[in-house]
């Protein structure tokens, strides 16, 4: 493994419930991989060595296995990011639609390119050339578990002041939206996807989602 002595990682006692729950619905454990990592990031920020390791114990798989499930999607982060990460489209449709000049106003806006994190460990960013699956909000950009767009710099700065003012606020973040939901609004007026408690996805624009839905029920 390289390293010697005991681990460093260990779930916390409500998401190692989860994870027995997980463990309950599918046909065998190392089928749970990918949500145990999803754990593992949303204990840390990111998936360390530790939690491969600590993952590969108690689904009964190698280590080897686990680090390359983990490298092969891009969702998953290897390493400490800011406390609120994004990742910006640069796929074909998102690049038609002018995502170069987001990228350049996110590099002068956080003061990093991409793959940096901000000084104060608020923000890091990517560019992220595979399609992201939202073209219909070319150019989009995804802000922890959020996906917005269309952009351009206005709304870049409105978004990033926004998710200030809702950590001013205590409002939480909510869930991604499900991979390839149909979408119809204006070509030009901005959206954020969000799935409500009922399950069904719903777009609304920012300024007219309520304050209090936007908070989000552990599953």
């Amino acid at each position: 493994r390289g390293r010697t002595g005991p681990l460093s990682f260990e779930f916390t006692r409500e998401r190692r419930e989860r994870l027995e729950s997980l463990l309950k619905i599918y046909p065998t454990r190392r089928a749970a991989l990918l949500p145990a990592l999803h754990l593992v990031q949303e204990q840390l920020g990111y998936v360390s060595p530790e939690g491969q390791e600590h993952v590969a114990r108690i689904l009964g798989l190698p280590v080897i296995d686990v680090h390359e499930v983990l490298t092969f999607y891009t969702l998953y982060r290897t390493r400490p990011m800011g406390r609120r990460h994004i990742r910006l489209c640069t796929s074909i449709s998102c690049w038609i639609r002018g995502c170069r000049g987001v990228q350049r106003h996110l590099e002068e806006k956080l003061g990093v390119a991409s793959g940096g994190t901000t000084a104060d460990g608020e923000y890091s960013w990517e560019a992220v050339q595979q399609c992201m699956g939202a073209c219909e909000l070319a150019p989009m950009m995804q802000v922890g578990d959020d996906y917005h767009g269309p952009l351009d710099r206005a709304e870049v700065d409105r978004i990033l002041d926004g998710e200030k003012s809702q950590e001013r606020n205590g409002r939480s973040e909510i869930a991604p939206p499900p991979m390839g939901a149909a979408v119809s609004q204006p070509p030009d007026s901005h959206v954020t996807k969000r799935r409500p408690k009922n399950g069904r996805l719903e777009i609304a624009p920012p300024d007219r989602i309520p304050a209090g839905e936007t908070s989000r029920e552990e599953a």
